[in-house]
């Protein structure tokens, strides 16, 4: 079946899983959104035990998501990968130090003989919360913006020096937040991940007085979450975007290229417009309506637009990372692609994706059957983080 594709065809498929991936990995970051909030949500030990652990029962999806998401990059783009990965490794040690951090802080918390206290793992979970989220939207805005990067496949055949890419400035990455661009998206994922980390927490504590202090946040959040998004969409549809000649190969800047996919794309488009109206129906559910289960319009929304982002950055002859340095050094699927055999060999694999999706659901269900009260957090019988 896949075989029959054409190369571009293999190459259009896999920026779609990747789109979906990261649109997935999005909204599983409620979880690092939940952990920025546990102080502001939880005044009491038990509320702020209530919170964590709820959070806790997630935290693996979201890590496994984003694990699966570089992989998938470096299966399907292992140009993208050698050379973000390898040229702007600051940023990507920072937010893989972050994640590990995570991990580190949920099993030890309340460990016995934990020496540095419990308020210390709680603390680098807000760090991971912050760090996490605003790191990883800044490193998706390069998507739009390009970073200072050179490639030459050529160098394969030098024997002292076979390195493909090289990154044209010593700061590796961190040069990324001195672009505002760049920047207002991560804090639109910061501001977005505390939204989404409200609406799971009222959805699935049963706590009144968490539930109240979740209304009052909720507007701290929402509100600059919708700022920083209009500032960063305004300027990426109005702003000239990487195109590149699929005939020639040669990379090109097109006025309001964004924008221009989104037209020329009407599938995406509305895709676009239907999950920015969900975002939008969430939150009035919530803010005015009171309704908990807002999380699935808002986290469907998210997922949809998100979505959108990623296909609007490398489908219809768009560089999805571009270089700044050398404009003709830019990344698009074409060039950065594995072989049309290894595309085969993975499409065949990416069908089993329905059934994993199928497994999270179900756990994920299971798990929240019910609401987490205090006495769960006495309950011999399930794990207490």
């Amino acid at each position: 079946m896949f075989e029959t594709l054409s190369h571009l065809a293999l190459q259009q498929y896999w920026w779609v899983i990747i789109s979906i991936l990261g649109a997935s990995l999005v909204f599983l970051l409620f979880v690092q959104g939940g952990q920025t909030l546990i102080y502001s949500l939880g005044k009491t030990e038990v509320e702020r035990n209530l919170i964590v652990n709820i959070l806790g029962h997630k935290w693996e999806l979201t890590f496994t998501t984003l694990v699966t998401f570089g992989g998938a990059f470096f299966a399907s783009f292992p140009l993208f990968y050698s050379t973000s990965f390898g040229g702007a490794y600051w940023v990507w040690m920072a937010i893989l130090l972050a994640f590990v951090v995570q991990a580190v802080s949920y099993e030890y918390r309340r460990k016995p003989g934990n020496v540095f206290g419990q308020k210390t793992f709680e603390i680098m979970l807000y760090i991971n919360g912050a760090l996490g989220t605003v790191l990883l939207g800044t490193a998706v805005g390069t998507f739009f913006n390009g970073s200072l990067f050179s490639v030459d496949k050529s160098n394969i055949s030098v024997i002292y020096d076979s390195a493909i890419s090289r990154w044209e400035t010593p700061w590796h990455g961190l040069e990324a937040v001195l672009n505002w661009h760049n920047v207002a998206l991560g804090l639109t994922v910061f501001f977005l991940a505390r939204v989404l980390g409200i609406l799971f927490i009222v959805k699935t504590v049963s706590n009144n007085a968490i539930a109240e202090r979740a209304k009052k946040q909720m507007w701290y959040n929402a509100v600059p979450f919708l700022v920083f998004f209009l500032a960063f969409v305004i300027a990426l549809f109005l702003k000239d975007g990487f195109a590149y000649d699929p005939v020639t190969g040669r990379v090109y800047m097109e006025k309001f290229k964004y924008f221009n996919n989104l037209i020329e794309m009407p599938i995406v488009g509305i895709l676009f417009l239907s999950g920015v109206v969900l975002v939008l129906a969430g939150l009035v559910k919530f803010m005015l309506l009171n309704k908990p289960n807002a999380i699935w319009f808002t986290g469907e929304g998210t997922v949809m637009t998100v979505l959108a982002l990623f296909l609007i950055a490398g489908l219809n002859n768009t560089a999805y990372y571009p270089s700044t340095f050398n404009l003709q050094h830019s990344i698009h699927i074409e060039n950065s692609s594995s072989s049309h055999y290894t595309l085969t060999a993975m499409s065949y694999v990416s069908l089993f994706v329905p059934v994993v999706i199928a497994y999270i659901w179900w756990a994920w269900s299971s798990m929240n059957k019910k609401k987490m009260t205090e006495a769960d957090l006495n309950d011999d019988s399930s794990h207490v983080y």
